[in-house]
């Protein structure tokens, strides 16, 4: 009697106990809180997951003597036997007697609860879900309230960013049809229109015939001849005009008749000589007194600035008669001439002479023709032999060793082409800091990418490509949508578009893009169809996509951004 008394006293007492812990109704009533995390699914952003975790306490739930710990933890892979576990920050709840930190909630009115934290993301996490761990704490009675799972998967679409940089490579200058043009001079004596004997003989004209003479062999073409003549600014105005008149047709016959022996069956019609008097020379005079040691030099100077008068000028002038005696003497007989000015032509080498002369002779070629020369091959093998060629004879030009990087780079020979970058630097070339930049880049190193791409601001569009790389790799959707459409529609921009909620945008631009029609682009087409809500394109897509390339079936199974559609026949048939 006295045991079945301490039994139904031990009984009874533990009955009472439990129906007097909280705790107990806490666990039974768990289903009516609301707690979820955003985004869901979790999604990653730059190298981090971020995650806002919240909850919604109804009221009458929290007893107001009640502690609890909630600690979100991150699962993954989720569907490993034996996947990992990451606790995050941890959020007290504390009901509204309770002492010490914590968010306290009403037991009548509830209340809401949200905090934040991150996570370095990791590859595995991929798969990963997020629950919920409650401890609760009554008194000194402790009890772990059920586990809720709050999001399922990582959304990790950024990380389908191609790492497509672009390099530049810096441009020749070559020319094939440039102007050349020479000059001669003939004087006259005092009054005189007539061409002497010994002006033809003069190492003016000896220079002009063997201009003419040597044209044919220099690819030089003849394509006009202008003479002007002019008087000295002293005597008669009208009879200097008059004068200068004659000087420009008695220089014309002159140079007509030594072009008919220097061009021979190649002389130039009567069309292609132009000739005119120009009067007094006073700019000449002018440019003459600035070179003299004349003395009043700046004096006379003076009063040609102080006299738009010609007559009033000379006679300034003549009123020096010292002077006007030294200026007659030095001055004046170099400005009693014809200036005759030939112009022509050069025409450069062929295409089909470039390549040749660039396999065989690229000695002979200057930096411009080798350069040219290179950009006319299809064959990476071949241009990079021509640009190394170039480098050995113009290793100081910047663009040569640019180039021979440029080509390495093609052939994704990245230390090779690292080298040859470096070697250009020296210039600073923005063109040449954005070449580095791409190769920092892809080789893991971003801070170097970015000093460097801040260095080739004014090269190109593409450096504004490059740095979208970085922006879609950091999370900066905006900044990569702009960047990115400065070199226009790419595989890269219409992602940045689509992360960046613009998924019409992302559509448009794959469409126009080198990957529409590939596995990759019809991928792309897919999750952006997704986050549309379109069940039926994401299928479509998707199944284009798998045609293209079959690996994309078990990328969708673990692709986060599909997990609304699992639902859907079509589209949970296509995966099976």
């Amino acid at each position: 009697m006295k045991t079945s008394r301490l039994l139904f006293f031990t009984i009874g007492t533990s009955l009472v106990l439990a129906s007097c812990n909280p705790l107990n109704k806490m666990i039974k009533n768990a289903p009516l809180v609301k707690y979820n995390a955003e985004p869901n699914p979790i999604e990653l952003k730059g190298d981090e997951v971020a995650i806002t975790f919240n909850g919604e306490i109804p009221p009458e739930y929290w007893h107001k003597k009640v502690k609890a710990d909630i600690t979100p933890v991150l699962i993954y892979p989720a569907e490993s036997a034996t996947p990992t576990e990451k606790e995050l920050k941890t959020f007290t709840v504390i009901g509204e007697v309770v002492e010490g930190d914590g968010k306290k909630i009403a037991y009548e009115e509830g209340g809401k609860i949200s905090w934040s934290d991150k996570v370095t993301y990791e590859p595995a996490m991929e798969t990963a879900k997020v629950e919920y761990r409650i401890h609760g704490t009554f008194k000194k009675k402790e009890k772990d309230l059920p586990a809720v799972k709050v999001a399922d998967g990582t959304i990790v679409t950024q990380l389908l960013v191609k790492g497509d940089e672009r390099v530049i490579a810096g441009k020749d200058n070559f020319v094939r049809v440039t102007p050349v043009s020479t000059q001669a001079d003939i004087h006259y004596l005092v009054n005189s229109p007539s061409v002497r004997s010994s002006e033809l003989r003069s190492d003016d004209l000896k220079a002009l015939k063997n201009f003419l003479d040597s044209a044919e062999g220099n690819r030089i073409a003849v394509k006009g001849v202008n003479v002007s003549a002019y008087a000295s600014p002293d005597g008669e105005l009208l009879k200097n005009e008059n004068l200068a008149n004659d000087r420009a047709e008695s220089a014309t016959k002159a140079v007509k008749n030594i072009f008919k022996k220097a061009l021979k069956d190649a002389t130039l019609a009567d069309e292609g000589y132009t000739s005119g008097g120009k009067g007094e020379d006073w700019d000449g005079f002018k440019a003459e007194m600035e070179k003299s040691e004349i003395a009043d030099r700046d004096l006379i100077i003076r009063l040609l600035q102080m006299h738009s008068d010609v007559e009033k000028r000379e006679q300034e002038i003549k009123n020096l008669s010292k002077t006007y005696k030294s200026i007659s003497k030095e001055i004046m007989p170099k400005l009693r001439r014809s200036m005759i000015t030939v112009q022509a032509e050069k025409t450069g080498y062929s295409d089909e002479e470039l390549k040749t002369l660039s396999t065989s002779n690229p000695e002979v070629l200057n930096v411009e023709e080798i350069l040219k020369a290179a950009t006319l091959f299809d064959d990476l093998n071949q241009k990079l032999s021509i640009y190394k060629a170039a480098a050995a004879q113009f290793g100081d030009d910047w663009r040569t060793n640019n180039n021979v990087g440029f080509v390495l780079f093609q052939q994704n020979k990245l230390d090779d082409a690292k080298m040859a970058f470096e070697k250009a630097a020296a210039s600073n070339e923005p063109t040449v800091m954005n070449n580095l930049g791409a190769i920092a880049r892809l080789q893991g190193d971003v801070a170097k990418a970015k000093e460097y791409y801040s260095k080739a601001t004014g090269a190109g569009t593409e450096v504004s490509h490059n740095l979208g790389i970085i922006n879609v790799m950091e999370g900066e959707y905006a900044a990569a949508v702009s960047n990115l459409s400065a070199h226009g529609n790419s595989f890269n921009l219409a992602l940045a578009k689509a992360l960046n909620g613009d998924n019409d945008g992302a559509l448009t631009t794959l469409d126009a893009s080198e990957e529409n029609g590939t596995g990759l682009g019809f991928y792309l087409k897919a999750v952006a169809s997704a986050r549309k809500g379109d069940a039926a394109g994401a299928t479509m897509n998707l199944t284009k996509a798998i045609q293209k390339d079959a690996s994309f079936k078990d990328k969708a199974k673990k692709n986060a951004e599909f997990i609304k559609f699992k639902s859907d026949n079509g589209f949970a048939a296509l995966l099976n």
